[in-house]
């Protein structure tokens, strides 16, 4: 059924950057002006999180705009208490739009006497009265079964296509598009099949936790663009590992398409040294200074997906559609596909 309350937007200090991009889209495509709500996000002199909201707020549909990135635990707070604020403030439907997921490698006991802390995130999202979130590329897809309110999880897979496109034409002959560990492979499979390219693999080995002791690239690289595609690059061993390893296989050239960027250290240090040609992530981790004085990193907008799916979401209409390449192509070319 088709919403009547138009939705309103309010952002976190996580990335306030993303948020604003996200209301110039969206006022740019719907024509009329869509502005944060105004908020006081402070902190007391214990740290504790304070925040007021000074547009009224009753009876709207409201989103959130946080991902739950590094200091991940102070931005995860100042999502709970805005939906908690939001919700006492007697807002008609709270929705959190999390670019990132923070807590999502952790979705399963990988030993004994240890914890599933996303789905302890979860269930505080709920607890703080979120009722709905909207993701991008989770870690891992069993997070969604984590809730049981409705979570869309968007995929950069046709953004990366959109960009591979447009540096190389349709000619995909030479690009072998690789997964650098086999629990990507079903990510990387998707690039592939959008642009028609092979697939590889790269298979690790590991010693000890954290420890890559071989690599071995499974498939033919040998002359080719190698396109390595990934969710998360944190401290970027394991990728300047895996470019290193296919340039030794042959490659003709290795660039990387990574969802979220957090770059913990040493990660620009080792992206510059690497064999990688460049590293493209989307801006829903705001970049370090390290990384943004790294002449490798280059970041794409998530601002034209983003909110085009929280007007589908406003507009009671498919999500899932953000999948198709064909319907993203006009919303990154400036088209005016928003509507109300």
């Amino acid at each position: 059924m088709k919403r009547t309350v138009e939705p309103k937007l309010i952002a976190g200090n996580s990335n306030r950057k993303l948020a604003a991009a996200i209301a110039r889209c969206m006022s740019m495509n719907w024509g009329k002006t869509v502005k944060l709500v105004e908020t006081r996000v402070e902190r007391f002199n214990d740290q504790e999180i304070f925040v007021e909201v000074h547009d009224n707020v009753r009876g709207e549909d409201m989103f959130i705009i946080q991902s739950t990135s590094n200091p991940a635990n102070d931005n995860l707070m100042e999502l709970l208490i805005m939906a908690d604020a939001l919700r006492r403030s007697s807002a008609q439907r709270i929705t959190a739009v999390i670019p990132y997921f923070g807590y999502a490698r952790q979705d399963r006991r990988t030993r004994a006497r240890t914890p599933i802390s996303a789905k302890l995130v979860a269930n505080l999202l709920v607890g703080a009265g979120v009722e709905r979130v909207l993701t991008m590329d989770l870690h891992a897809g069993q997070v969604q079964g984590f809730f049981d309110i409705p979570v869309d999880n968007l995929y950069c897979a046709p953004v990366f296509s959109l960009d591979l496109r447009k540096r190389f034409g349709a000619d995909f002959e030479d690009i072998c598009v690789v997964s650098p560990d086999v629990g990507g492979v079903e990510r990387a499979r998707e690039l592939a099949k959008r642009v028609g390219a092979e697939l590889a693999i790269v298979d690790k080995r590991r010693s000890a936790p954290g420890v890559v002791e071989d690599m071995t690239v499974i498939g033919d690289v040998a002359g080719r663009l190698a396109v390595i595609v990934d969710d998360i690059c944190d401290t970027a061993g394991t990728l300047c590992k895996a470019a290193d390893t296919l340039m030794e296989a042959g490659a003709r050239e290795v660039r990387s398409y990574i969802t979220h960027g957090v770059f913990s250290d040493p990660a620009a240090e080792r992206i510059s040294r690497s064999g990688m040609t460049e590293l493209v992530v989307t801006d829903s981790i705001v970049l370090n200074d390290a990384a943004r004085a790294c002449e490798k990193i280059r970041a794409l907008s998530t601002a034209p997906l983003l909110a085009q799916a929280i007007m589908n979401i406003a507009n009671g209409t498919s999500v899932s559609s953000l999948f198709d390449e064909e319907v993203l192509k006009p919303i990154y070319e400036g088209a005016a596909p928003i509507t109300l």
